[in-house]
């Protein structure tokens, strides 16, 4: 038996909804075999049987509440070195934690959880989209817990007996709604704070996928290739602790030691900073609340223009500096489209998490009012650009297409929910509503060198536009990169754009 003077890091283990301290039996009887001092957390309310302490009624337990408990497990660590584990759900009350016991974490591992920004609302991290139904309508609700048939709805039950499910149910307890949602309010004191990621690739996330997002240069996952971030695998599902418990323990072991897998920085420009492949004129423009128009040289008036409504990708961090209307990219196309005698116009929709679908597509509806309304715009002749995971935003237009909307067209575009996609509404579904469209011109420009996990979306997509015949008019680049417009300025992309932009505004000027 060792000595608490011989232990020199405590691990506080929490996971995810319903379920609680019990769930890491084996994963700390062998850390503590390796001498390590072991927390595992029941916050109050669920699994394992936790009543709300304190006096706090069961409809008052909050994400505060919770943060309130890993406070106190890190206050009651007697090891110098204090290693943090939130895996799914528990990441929020980790990090709420951590950044106020900051002098006392020295590393925070994200078990194959999401990672939450200032902001954010833990149920943007649900998968079960029933679940955001009934919390947003009612926020106070109890989410029951699953059944052990129900898991699955919850993150991939690769690697898990019956037993185990019947397991977990019986360690589960329902979740108070207020925990998933009250927003995580996050002050970067966190900055200096080592982390590593557990991956189980099961889930469908994988380092090398997490590289690819590194190297596309978008801001929101460049701090993953910062030295201290370490990268790890499981080949298991979504809850390693019952179905690898003893490799799960070697993991963070290691993790604690600094070991893992660094990914390489992006090392070019970022992505927000890239020049648009094509020198444009510059257009007069105005901002309106979330909408940017760009406008045809008034010298040329005929009445009324007809306009394109360029919808960014996503998801995306708040606050991005510079705005994602002043990115090169969305400026460049807008530029390029009213050079081309059109009104170019960017939306700032508020894509922030992958649960937010109904929410950017309330606001590129509103967009699409404000442009339609405006008298510089023909009402009658819209059209409407979207661009890597603005591409589900397109359902509702091939769903129940107006007469007004001429043609949509799609860069690159993410067209089913990926690996890791938590909580999308169902109803954003191209592939799925495109018999609904009738002959609305689609114009896709699809990526010879795209992501095999897009790539695979846009397939299922152009073999439904086969299936129900479709208006689908094809722009294949083949040697280039998604993003390609920023990426790939070669005399094969910009030939792409401009052939892409000739056939929308044949659809509009038809």
């Amino acid at each position: 038996m060792r000595s608490d003077q011989e232990i020199r890091t405590a691990f506080i283990l929490a996971s995810g909804p319903f379920t609680g301290g019990l769930l890491w039996d084996r994963v700390g009887e062998k850390l503590r075999e390796a001498g390590a001092e072991v927390h595992a957390a029941t916050l109050t309310g669920t699994g394992g049987g936790a009543a709300p302490a304190g006096g706090v009624d069961e409809g008052e337990v909050e994400l505060e509440t919770h943060i309130a408990d890993v406070v106190r497990l890190i206050d009651a660590v007697t090891a110098p070195t204090v290693v943090l584990v939130g895996h799914d759900y528990a990441i929020h009350p980790v990090l709420g934690a951590a950044q106020r016991r900051v002098e006392r974490v020295t590393r925070i591992v994200y078990l194959d959880s999401g990672l939450p920004q200032d902001g954010d609302l833990p149920l943007a991290l649900v998968p079960d989209t029933d679940v955001h139904t009934l919390l947003r309508e009612r926020p106070d609700a109890t989410v029951p817990a699953p059944a052990p048939d129900q898991w699955q709805r919850w993150g991939n039950t690769t690697g898990l007996s019956p037993a185990d499910l019947e397991q977990l149910s019986s360690l589960a307890a329902p979740q108070p709604g207020r925990t998933l949602t009250e927003p995580l309010r996050l002050t970067g004191a966190l900055r200096s704070v080592p982390t590593s990621g557990v991956l189980c690739t099961a889930s469908g996330l994988t380092i090398e996928a997490v590289q690819q997002l590194v190297t596309s240069g978008m801001p929101q996952f460049q701090a993953l290739a910062e030295p201290g971030v370490g990268f790890f695998e499981l080949a298991t599902g979504h809850w390693p602790m019952l179905s690898c418990p003893d490799e799960l323990a070697a993991t963070l072991l290691r993790a604690a030691a600094g070991e893992g897998h660094r990914l390489t920085p992006a090392n070019n420009t970022p992505f927000q900073e890239r020049p648009f492949l094509l020198d444009v004129p510059v257009a007069a423009r105005e901002r309106t609340g979330r909408l940017d128009l760009h406008l045809p040289d008034p010298a040329d008036d005929g009445g009324p223009r007809p306009a394109i409504l360029f919808v960014h990708g996503g998801p995306l961090p708040r606050d991005l500096v510079p705005d994602l209307r002043d990115w090169p990219l969305y400026v460049g196309h807008a530029r390029l489209a009213a050079s081309r005698g059109v009104v170019g116009a960017v939306v700032a929709h508020r894509l922030h998490a992958t649960s937010d679908y109904p929410t950017a597509a309330a606001d590129v509806a509103e967009a699409l009012r404000v442009l339609r309304a405006d008298p510089r715009v023909d009402a009658d002749r819209i059209a409407l650009w979207v661009f890597s995971g603005g591409g589900l935003l397109l359902s509702d237009h091939l769903a129940a297409p107006q007469p007004w909307l001429r043609c949509v067209a799609a860069n690159y575009p993410v067209l089913a929910p990926l690996a890791g996609w938590l909580g999308v509404d169902p109803r954003f579904a191209p592939a799925a509503v495109l018999p609904k469209a009738g002959r609305l011109p689609i114009v896709l420009t699809r990526v010879g060198l795209e992501a095999p996990d897009i790539a695979a979306t846009v397939a299922a997509f152009v073999a439904a536009a086969d299936e129900c015949g479709a208006a689908l008019e094809l722009v294949d680049v083949p040697h280039a990169l998604h993003g390609f417009d920023v990426h790939d300025p070669t005399d094969e992309t910009r030939e792409a754009v401009q052939r892409a932009l000739s056939a929308v505004l044949t659809h509009l000027h038809a």
